[in-house]
């Protein structure tokens, strides 16, 4: 009566995304439809996982057979001949997607590392995509299909090179993205719309600028299967690494495409983000860090070491892409002991008088502490954390919310 096929559709996908496995559910539900039984051609292409099970249960409401060739006819889940088969069917089908998907990641991977080939994805911001002639398969270059390559973008290149000239010399990766944002230079997302239509954002943002300075593709390496997993401490030896070295990422062996930044520069650039040692080679603990947040700009505090003790500050304009707000303060500080005191006699029932236990009882239930305006408050940073209201004052007023 009808023939439904998907094309470039993976098997993965459920029916009800697959066009024309969609239209099929769609005509089996009307009512006058011209047929009484599904005909599947290969098991393999049509199902994955426990998909058979839903799409027969939905037929088999609409009154509907679904017939498959290794059945001999019309699927009985009531025999256990067919159960059986049913489970090998589609044991088959997840044993073909895994062969399938290590074959393609091992090719693309090899193709990344030795030939340095671009496979596919939005260039980065400095560069640009042009053409590298007809692909090396016969096959899809009968198709039409054609190589790619990175290629220095005149606008947005010599910005790649500034930041990475501004950040050798020691400026903060904030103050780097505030001079961007005061200059009017197009971040990422505003210089290539075409391609980062999902972002909205038009202004530069710390962890923009910090992502650009952590790329290998500036030095003219191509690379493959980056993803983010930031250092968070300094190398064995002391000395600066590439990100990718300790990733797991494709690199090229060779150069590919013109670099933005020596090897030298960038590899200095990566040693700055290491934690250093204090000078007597001792380690600072923070407690609660990441746990304060500043009640006037909404960030958190960072951890600052003074006067031989743990703290916590907000320097608005300094540490942040945009410029302080003439009405905020110029800085909020406040000091890690003076937290934990004043919370230890909330806490003292729940997690006795020990610091570190109120910290990971803190991070444990989702809260945070604000600090900065008249009142210092203990919030749930998550969707539906609620643990108690208390309005006793212990300094400042303390709300737990």
């Amino acid at each position: 009566m009808a023939e439904y096929f998907d094309e470039g559709c993976s098997r993965r996908l459920p029916w009800r995304k697959r066009p024309a496995a969609a239209q099929l559910m769609a005509a089996a539900a009307q009512p006058n439809r011209p047929f009484d039984a599904v005909v599947i051609g290969e098991y393999e292409r049509a199902f994955y996982g426990d998909q058979f099970n839903t799409v027969l249960t939905m037929l088999q409401q609409q009154g509907i057979h679904l017939w498959l060739p290794e059945a001999d006819g019309p699927v009985n889940l009531d025999d256990p001949v067919h159960q059986a088969l049913m489970l090998l069917l589609g044991s088959q089908s997840r044993r073909e997607v895994l062969r399938a998907r290590h074959r393609v990641l091992a090719a693309m991977h090899i193709q990344a590392r030795v030939q340095g080939r671009f496979l596919g994805g939005r260039p980065p911001y400095g560069y640009r995509l042009a053409d590298a002639g007809p692909h090396p398969n016969r096959g899809h270059a009968s198709w039409g299909r054609r190589l790619h390559r990175l290629e220095p973008d005149s606008a947005t290149a010599p910005w790649v090179r500034w930041i990475f000239q501004q950040r050798a010399t020691g400026r903060s990766v904030a103050g780097i993205a505030r001079e961007l944002n005061d200059r009017g230079i197009p971040c990422p997302s505003s210089a290539g719309r075409v391609r980062n239509r999902h972002r909205t954002k038009h202004e530069w943002i710390v962890r923009t600028v910090v992502g650009i300075l952590e790329n290998p593709r500036y030095t003219g390496r191509q690379v493959w299967n980056r993803h983010g997993a930031r250092t968070t401490g300094p190398p064995h030896d002391g000395a600066p690494t590439r990100p990718s070295a300790a990733r797991g990422w494709a690199e090229s062996d060779k150069v590919t495409h013109p670099a933005l930044v020596d090897e030298a520069t960038f590899l200095t650039v990566q040693g700055m983000r290491a934690a250093r040692p204090t000078q007597h080679g001792h380690t600072r603990a923070y407690l609660l860090a990441g746990l304060v947040q500043c009640q006037l700009c909404g960030r958190r505090l960072d951890s600052h070491w003074v006067k031989g003790r743990p703290g916590y500050r907000c320097r608005h304009g300094h540490t942040s892409a945009h410029t302080r707000p003439p009405e905020l303060t110029k800085n909020v500080y406040v000091r890690e002991d003076h937290l934990l005191n004043e919370f230890r006699a909330r806490f003292a029932e729940t997690v006795g008088d020990d610091r570190s236990a109120i910290a990971d009882y803190l991070r444990s239930n989702d809260l945070t502490i604000t600090c900065g305006g008249p009142t210092r408050k203990v919030k749930a940073c998550g969707p539906s954390r609620a643990i108690a209201t208390m309005d006793e004052t212990v300094g400042d007023q303390l709300l737990l919310l």
